[in-house]
Parts: structure tokens; C-alpha cells; sequence
């Protein structure tokens, strides 16, 4: 009975790895179509996008560059991807010192007070709050105190992804032993030592995956620096693909080779930082 029990186990053991991998295999498509659509557009010229299926499937007769060049004409893209580089740069490397610090504070005192554990869930309560709701009063408060420009937004962007990270950051010390800072505190460091020699340095994968998080938030973002930075000629890579929309159509063309323009930086960032990405994810949603 037992053979016959662990012959069975075996066939549902093979059946689930057929569904995973079947699984996998639509995903994996449901991601390279949309990418493969993006680069054979990108590389066609205008005449050759027709509504025929094989046609719009096929290759590009001839692989030019000259949309890449035109869509870089149009959007600006040196001045524009500048902008991009210093709101994401600056967003990322504020939010990395603050939100670390935030959450090392709420996950250490929170089992002690009642009061740090009532402010974290405030805290996380507001990622639930749509940024619709805010839009209005945000542009006017940003206008009325003269930062509704590049600042101004990055200073909107620490406050957006504060509850996200702070949820990460103290999730993730569950993953530090306290013990290191009682040990730190008995050799004479202070607090704010014991953070930034001991806690900070072991938090890496947690901060490769806040930098990852944040800067593909913040780079795609197109509504925070439209309504905030609205008439000025500071444009980020997303608001100048506006462009290529208009009340008649959108040149896709363009458009598509300007996304993949946009996506070459925010894609070696996040190569780099992977090997950390996964190790921080996993770790810091355990409580």
C-alpha cells in the first residue's frame, strides 16, 4: 500500500512540474511578445505598419536607426534623461538613508511601545491612500511654498515610497540579531554608531532591493512631474514621450524607440543590483 501510495505521490509530484513549466512557458511569452513587438516597431518605418497580421508581425525590411535619432531630436533626450537621472538618483539615495534609519527605529522599538507600533501602522496605512486624492492639494501647497519644480518632486517621492520601504526595512531586521546591539552598546557605541557601523552595512540586499523598487517608481512616473512641474521645460523621459501623442494619432514608431531608449538605464541598474534583489525581497517579508 505504501509503493502504491508513493507511486502516486510521484505522478502528482511529475503532473505539478508539467503545470509549473507550462506555467512558466506563458509567462515567459506574455513578456518577450510585448518586447519583440517593441523592437521590430521601433526599428519600421511608418509605411510599413499595415493592418495585416503577418506584415505586422514580420521584421523591418531594412534594421536603420533613424527613428532612434529622430525620437531623440524630438523628446530632447540628453536635457530630459538628465532630469530623469537626477530626480531617480537623488530619490533613491534620500529614501536608501531615511527610510533605512525610519525602519530600524519602528522594528526595534516596536515590540517595546505601543506608541512606535500605533505609528507604524499609521506609516503603512498610506499605501492605501491613491495618489488621485492628493493630486489638487499637492499642486497648490507645492506652488504656494515655491517647490513645484525638480525639488519638489523628489521631496513628493520620499514621502510616496516612505511606507513601502519602512515596511521592508523593518521586516528585514527580524534577519539582525539585537544581540549585535546590545554588543555594540556594551563596547561603548551610541545609537546612531551602532546604526550606521553595525545595522547599515548588514542591510545591503534590503537596499538593493529599495533601490531597485524606488528607481523603477520613480523613472516610469509620469503623473507626480506633470502636475507639479507643469509649464516649466524640466521634462523627465516619460513626459517627453508625450510628444509623440497627439489629438490625431501617436507616431509609434518613435515612441517605441524612445522606450527603448528610456528602458536601456533603469535596466542596467537593475542588472547590476539583482544578485541582492531577490535575498532582500524574501528576507524582509518575513515577520
Amino acid at each position: 500500500m505504501s509503493k502504491a501510495i508513493s507511486e502516486q505521490g510521484a505522478v502528482g509530484g511529475k503532473l505539478a512540474n508539467r503545470i509549473i513549466n507550462i506555467l512558466l512557458v506563458i509567462g515567459c511569452l506574455t513578456i518577450a511578445f510585448p518586447l519583440y513587438m517593441t523592437v521590430i516597431i521601433a526599428f519600421k518605418q511608418p509605411s510599413e505598419m499595415t493592418n495585416d497580421v503577418a506584415g505586422a508581425l514580420g521584421f523591418p525590411k531594412s534594421w536603420s536607426l533613424s527613428n532612434f535619432a529622430e525620437a531623440m531630436e524630438v523628446t530632447d533626450f540628453w536635457h530630459s534623461l538628465g532630469n530623469s537621472l537626477l530626480l531617480t538618483g537623488a530619490t533613491v539615495v534620500i529614501c536608501i538613508l531615511l527610510h533605512s534609519l525610519a525602519g530600524y527605529l519602528i522594528g526595534r522599538k516596536m515590540a517595546e511601545r505601543k506608541a512606535f507600533k500605533a505609528f507604524y501602522f499609521y506609516l503603512i496605512s498610506g499605501m492605501f491612500v491613491p495618489f488621485a486624492v492628493l493630486m489638487m492639494p499637492l499642486v497648490k501647497q507645492t506652488a504656494e511654498i515655491g517647490i513645484a519644480n525638480r525639488f519638489g518632486v523628489i521631496v513628493l517621492y520620499v514621502v510616496f515610497f516612505m511606507p513601502m520601504n519602512v515596511l521592508l526595512y523593518s521586516g528585514y531586521l527580524t534577519n539582525i540579531p539585537k544581540a549585535l546591539d546590545e554588543a555594540s552598546h556594551v563596547d561603548g557605541a551610541g545609537v546612531w554608531q551602532t546604526f550606521w557601523r553595525i545595522i547599515f552595512p548588514n542591510m545591503k540586499p534590503m537596499h538593493a532591493t529599495v533601490a531597485v523598487l524606488t528607481a523603477m517608481s520613480t523613472w516610469n512616473d509620469v503623473m507626480t512631474p506633470l502636475v507639479i512641474m507643469s509649464g516649466t521645460d524640466q521634462n523627465t523621459l516619460p513626459l517627453a514621450q508625450l510628444n509623440f501623442q497627439t489629438q490625431f494619432g501617436t507616431n509609434y514608431n518613435l515612441a517605441f524607440a524612445s522606450y527603448l531608449l528610456a528602458l536601456l538605464p533603469i535596466l542596467i541598474f537593475y542588472i547590476i543590483c539583482q544578485k541582492q534583489i531577490i535575498n532582500g525581497v524574501v528576507n524582509g517579508a518575513v515577520k
